[in-house]
């Protein structure tokens, strides 16, 4: 074995710490900041305020993974102001974290960010945009690539798993209400 056929070690943080999380979020921030699309609605909504921000999302990302409960606050009503907002800017907000985390943390690591984030994203897309919402296939391109692959239930696999419903991104209802629900209209 020669010296370029050694192993490259894996530089990326095996769990979060408190430290890491300021470092990512940091570092996602500065990414959003100069990013074209997000950087000036970002800039608008939080225009000298960024040193208040930050630390926010560093209190919110640390209760999320690792339970410190330091972050409080509302998240939907949080982002329910903001004009402008667009599908398209929850997909580049949602490549971005993705991609700063995949960079920064190794694989059972990034999980711990990445599913939180994806469900947060679903649930003030929908608050937003309508419960008829649909994800954008770019954003729909990320989710398949987080969430588990549903198979066929009637595939040939050991494992049986239930099919996932046509634009159901994850393994089970997160948000609204299923379709045999009753709703009072007396509608069958």
């Amino acid at each position: 074995m020669t010296s370029t056929d050694a192993p490259v070690a894996d530089t990326r943080h095996a769990e979060p710490t408190e430290e890491n999380i300021r470092d990512l979020v940091y570092a996602f921030y500065d990414r959003v900041r100069a990013h074209a699309t997000l950087g000036p609605v970002f800039e608008e909504a939080l225009a000298g305020r960024w040193d208040d921000h930050l630390p926010k999302m560093c209190r919110f990302w640390g209760s999320l993974v690792l339970g410190s409960k330091t972050y409080r606050g509302n998240v939907q009503q949080v982002h329910q102001p903001l004009p402008g907002i667009e599908p398209t800017h929850f997909s580049h907000w949602l490549y971005l974290f993705l991609d700063t985390v995949e960079s920064r943390y190794q694989p059972a690591a990034a999980v711990q960010f990445m599913e939180p984030a994806l469900r947060i994203a679903q649930s003030l897309q929908l608050s937003r945009f309508g419960w008829d919402y649909t994800i954008p296939p770019e954003q729909q391109a990320l989710l398949e690539r987080i969430s588990p692959r549903r198979r066929p239930a009637d595939s040939d696999h050991d494992h049986k798993v239930p099919a996932r419903p046509a634009g159901e991104p994850f393994p089970t209802k997160i948000v609204g209400r299923s379709a045999d629900v009753d709703d009072g209209s007396g509608a069958a």
